[in-house]
């Protein structure tokens, strides 16, 4: 997996920023990558529609909030992912971390562990949580014409983010934290020279 060898020696020789919860509240997700000629896939899943859930019918990663029992954030992320899509993250490379995120106005910090499968897995989904999983290929991520923007009304005001144009474009975009987390990698990796490459180009206001 000599994708997977470059992408962990870029992650690993980049210096992770951890952010301590203290008061807030602790999440951590899997972005999982599957080896391919010409560039990887990356796991995403849909979550389920849930008028009482904040990520409601978003497309992200697998993974969810820290429980008394984990004894970290990746463990906290294997488990979410076990439980969401069962597939057991003992079987996969671990490849290393992204830089921990917090959204703005929420008190929640978010951890992602990156880890790689030569092959694309049977999943069994927790349909109660997410309504699909998929994978698209970085060089589809990449494509220019794929950036779009969002609209969001948070509570005060009404702001717009950099996206991604998913399918023909009526399928719900990929935004948010999940957008900030591939750019992340995408940064890492670009300072590390690897032709490897994840996605979202810089886009301007």
């Amino acid at each position: 997996m000599k994708q997977a060898q470059d992408i962990s020696t870029a992650l690993n020789s980049h210096p992770v920023r951890i952010i301590e919860p203290g008061k807030r509240a602790h999440a951590a997700v899997a972005l999982i990558l599957e080896e391919q000629p010409d560039g990887p896939n990356i796991l995403f899943i849909q979550r389920s529609t849930d008028e009482c859930d904040y990520w409601s019918g978003q497309i992200g990663f697998p993974g969810g909030r820290a429980e008394p029992g984990d004894k970290g954030p990746q463990e906290t992320a294997e488990r979410e992912t076990r439980e969401e899509i069962g597939l057991d993250l003992g079987t996969a490379t671990y490849l290393g971390r992204l830089n921990d995120l917090v959204p703005g106005g929420l008190q929640i910090v978010i951890s992602c562990f990156v880890y790689a499968v030569d092959r694309q897995p049977i999943l069994n989904l927790d349909r109660t949580e997410i309504a699909r999983a998929f994978w698209l290929s970085v060089r589809e991520l990449n494509n220019p014409a794929r950036l779009t923007r969002v609209e969001f009304i948070g509570r005060r005001r009404q702001r717009r983010f950099p996206a991604l144009r998913l399918g023909d474009g009526t399928e719900q975009p990929l935004w948010g934290i999940t957008y900030r987390l591939l750019r992340n990698l995408d940064k890492i990796l670009r300072g590390a020279g690897k032709q490897v490459r994840s996605t979202c180009k810089e886009q301007k206001p």
